[in-house]
């Protein structure tokens, strides 16, 4: 049986009361596997966001079950949730989110400082030079965002999510911010991260474009899952 990296049972998540209840999940049986890159697609309003928040324990859902890394989220509480995602999770988001007063290289070993790791673990150090070579970003390290273009910014934002090898990276719409030449880019280095370090990538995108790069495919309507297309 594949590794599964995630899984969802009946989930479902609500916004609201009475006339202003939304039904943004309804009941989706999810199973996500280990070292694939998988993209979610639907229209606005789909649920393609909720599922991702859920599944990254940044939402909490109405009812089912969430089972990340093999760890059942409903048991976690909030300060428990924060270091299962700082431990466990990389993200990358249409907003670069670098400190601007930081490196490329301080702006990487970030997530390892906030978790108390040495950079100099010989695991890590091999890590950081691995992810640094795939992305194509070594000659940048010493380079501050403001000095850096969108896709090298974009690059510096996909490293940080990787240099932890986390079982999952989300991407909230990577590409978003980038023009067609420079998305095309970021997605072939997110497919790398893949085939060549092993990652799982779960990525949000409404592009049809960009989910080409993926292995599988699954679109949201109305809260379901309408359809699942494996490369």
């Amino acid at each position: 049986m594949t590794d599964l990296a995630a899984s969802t049972r009946g989930l479902t998540k609500s916004y609201g009361h009475g006339d202003t209840l939304v039904h943004a999940l309804r009941g989706v049986d999810l199973d996500l596997p280990a070292g694939r890159f998988t993209a979610i697609m639907g229209p606005s309003g789909s649920g393609k966001s909720t599922l991702m928040h859920c599944l990254a324990g940044l939402d909490q859902p109405t009812s089912g079950s969430v089972t990340v890394a093999g760890r059942e989220l409903a048991g976690l509480d909030d300060d428990a949730l924060t270091r299962f995602r700082r431990d466990h999770l990389g993200f990358v988001f249409q907003a670069f989110n670098l400190l601007p007063m930081l490196t490329a290289a301080q702006n990487i070993w970030l997530p390892t400082e906030l978790a108390g790791r040495d950079r100099r673990e010989p695991a890590l150090a091999a890590r950081f030079e691995q992810v640094v070579d795939t992305l194509g970003i070594s000659s940048r390290l010493t380079h501050r965002p403001a000095e850096m273009s969108g896709g090298q910014q974009q690059r510096v934002a996909i490293a940080r999510a990787l240099v932890t090898a986390p079982a999952i990276v989300f991407a909230d719409e990577p590409t978003g911010n980038l023009d067609s030449t420079t998305s095309a880019e970021v997605l072939a280095f997110l497919r790398r991260s893949v085939r060549e370090l092993g990652q799982t990538v779960v990525m949000v995108t409404h592009e049809t474009e960009a989910a080409r790069y993926a292995d599988d495919v699954i679109v949201l309507t109305d809260g379901q899952i309408a359809s699942r297309v494996a490369a």
